[in-house]
This record gives C-alpha cells, sequence and structure tokens, in this order.
C-alpha cells in the first residue's frame, strides 16, 4: 500500500497493489481495514522524520506494526554538502506555506527542506528574494536517494528551469533581509496595523509575565494585530495559540501577520468573550489585552482550571482600577509602565512620553 510514485518503483510480484489516496486521511481507514492481512506501506526514507510514521502507528495497536526506516532525506542532503545535520534547521514546507521559513531566515542560517513539487522550487527562489535573501545558495535535490537523482546548485535569483518531484532543497542563507530574531519584543515593524498594537517594550514585558512553555496554549483575548499570539507561538514550535478578535477586518489582519512570519498555525476565533470561551480548548495561559471588563474577568475567574497563567493590560483610568480591584481580592503581581522615547523637538529632543499601563498577572 503506498502513494502511486512508490508502487511505480516495486518490481512485479504477486501482491495486491493498493494506492493511498488522497486525501491522506482516507487511506488511514483503508488501512485499518485490511486487519488480518499482512500488509507493507511504503514510505520514503525515515517515515518518523516529518513523515506518516506517526500518524499511522497511533490509529494501530502496539503490537500490530514494525517500522523499517532508511536514511532520510535531510540526512542524505547533508552528507552531499558536508554539513552537520544537528547545526541545520529541518523545515517541511511539502504540504506547508513557504513562510514558514521565515523565522528561520539569517544570514549564516543553513536550512534543509521537503518542497512540494518542481514549481515549489522557483516559489522558493522568489520567496528568499522577496525576503532580501535573494543572494542565498539553493541546492536542490531530485529523487535524492534513487536512480534519478540530481543535484544542482544555484542562489535564489538565477534559480530557474524544470524541477521533477521528489525534491528538496538546501539553502545556504546569505543576505542583507530583515532578521525576526529569538528574543521576544521583535519590532513592529513585523507586523501590519491599524495603530492598535501593543508595543515592542510592553510586548516583551507581557510575554515574559506570560510565559511560554513547551507544548503550551495561549487564549489571547481582543487580539488586536496579533502580535501577543504570535509571538507566543514564535517562542516554540510546540506551542498553540487561539486568538478571540470580534472585528472581522482585525481579525483579516491577525492571519495576514501570522501567515507572514511563519505561524499560520494560529487558530483564530472571529467573536466576542466572554460568549465564545465555554467553547475552546483548556488554555495554560491567558492574555486579555482588548474588551477587559468585570464580567470577563469574573468568567475568567469562574471558568479557569487552577494554575492557568492570567495576564491582563491597561490604559484606561477605569480598566486600571479593575485590574489593582482584583489585585486586592486575589493577589498577583501588579506592574505600572511609565515609558518615554526620545523625539526631535526643534534642534534638539525630548522625551515623548507614552500613556501610562498596568499590568495585573497571577497565577490562579
Amino acid at each position: 500500500m503506498a502513494p502511486a510514485r512508490h508502487l511505480s518503483l516495486v518490481p512485479e510480484t504477486e501482491a495486491e497493489r493498493i494506492e493511498w489516496p488522497v486525501p491522506f486521511a482516507d487511506g488511514l481507514d483503508m488501512l485499518v481495514d485490511l486487519r488480518g492481512r499482512r500488509v507493507a506501506v511504503l514510505a520514503s526514507g525515515d517515515p518518523f522524520w516529518f513523515g506518516a510514521g506517526s500518524t499511522i502507528a497511533r490509529r494501530l495497536d502496539s503490537g500490530e506494526w514494525r517500522a523499517l526506516p532508511g536514511v532520510s532525506c535531510f540526512a542524505l542532503a547533508v552528507s552531499k554538502l558536508g554539513w552537520s545535520l544537528e547545526h541545520v534547521s529541518c523545515v517541511a514546507l511539502h504540504a506547508s506555506p513557504l513562510t514558514r521559513l521565515r523565522p528561520f531566515l539569517a544570514p549564516g542560517a543553513r536550512i534543509v527542506t521537503t518542497l512540494r513539487d518542481g514549481d515549489a522550487v522557483l516559489a522558493l527562489g522568489r520567496y528568499l528574494i522577496d525576503t532580501g535573501f535573494g543572494a542565498s545558495a539553493v541546492t536542490v535535490f531530485e529523487a535524492l536517494g534513487g536512480p534519478r537523482a540530481r543535484q544542482s546548485t544555484w542562489t535564489a535569483e538565477t534559480l530557474e528551469g524544470f524541477f521533477s518531484r521528489p525534491v528538496c532543497a538546501a539553502i545556504d542563507v546569505t543576505g542583507g533581509g530583515a532578521v525576526l530574531g529569538h528574543a521576544t519584543g521583535r519590532a513592529d515593524s513585523f507586523f501590519e496595523s491599524d495603530g492598535v498594537i501593543t508595543k515592542r517594550p510592553v510586548r516583551a514585558l507581557t510575554l515574559s509575565a506570560l510565559a511560554p512553555g513547551r507544548g503550551e496554549l495561549l487564549w489571547d483575548i481582543g487580539g488586536g494585530s496579533g502580535t501577543i499570539a504570535i509571538e507566543w507561538l514564535l517562542s516554540h514550535p510546540s506551542t498553540a495559540a487561539i486568538s478571540v478578535e470580534r472585528r472581522a477586518d482585525r481579525a483579516r489582519m491577525i492571519r495576514r501577520n501570522a501567515e507572514e512570519l511563519g505561524v499560520d498555525r494560529l487558530r483564530l476565533v472571529e467573536d466576542a468573550a466572554p460568549d465564545c470561551l465555554a467553547d475552546l480548548p483548556v488554555p495554560d495561559a491567558v492574555f486579555v489585552g482588548g474588551g477587559l471588563s468585570e464580567a470577563l474577568l469574573s468568567v475568567l475567574h469562574a471558568m479557569l482550571p487552577s494554575g492557568t497563567r492570567l495576564v491582563a493590560n491597561a490604559v484606561t483610568i477605569e480598566t486600571q482600577s479593575l485590574l489593582s480591584d482584583w489585585h486586592g481580592r486575589i493577589g498577583g503581581s501588579l506592574l505600572r509602565m511609565d515609558l518615554a522615547e526620545a523625539k526631535a523637538l526643534g534642534q534638539g529632543r525630548a522625551w515623548q512620553a507614552s500613556y501610562p499601563l498596568m499590568q495585573w498577572s497571577v497565577t490562579l
């Protein structure tokens, strides 16, 4: 049982050949229906390295299967180039958008990525050019490890021609494009905004209070530009986030920001809190950036389990008074931020103050 491409490589035998269908999930049901028969499922390389292995294993009992992995395309690619695999970012883009590369793009970085097909190779070149890394060396591997294997090296700016699948690419990143960085509080310029945005210094302090951990889920209530949820997701690939935003125009903006910065896994709920919260999976942390009210905090306090981290920011006197009241009731940490930025004033400079902001953080 395998995709048509794999079946075409198998010599003629008396075994029944079953083509794995599209969508992939339909094949899992077909496989389960074959219980009681001896079945071989064919996959490329190591099926547990960005492959189908774990998905299939979850549908079967532990004694029903065994794996005979081959060498992954990532290992084959670096062995051709002399790169150390532990220092290479391995990214699977055969079923994902190219924008997922964005967090990895920095001069000196090395990336190996799977790609959907030959057209995706040319799209990769255009994407690297658009992000300011057009000078990057791109080595294209076609049918790597097989009898049709072919290897060619280009710069992103010179990529052209026809490439046959299966295909992967190794990128030696060079160029002057903007680097997204790994610390919280990325530059505001990375985000599209209508003016409603948690600014960089406040965002850094907010993410510090939220303290994203491996595999944790965030509710971002009143998403605005989506900056808090996006930076939460950038903290680790295992994290998850749900952004709740009632305005359709801002929801579209959040989606664009998430896609551009490589975290299209952000889930968006276009609704008003707290009405929509009961149907969401239980979070590890909650940030309230918009729609702060007594009713919302009361619902959150009642529904969230012990141990949930809650962070809320307030600018107006009324919402700051609300946070002060809740701090007095259940404790936590109350922080006031007074920020000022140097701006031109005549022939000199002067401090231009932002509105004072209050932040309440508490572990329920």
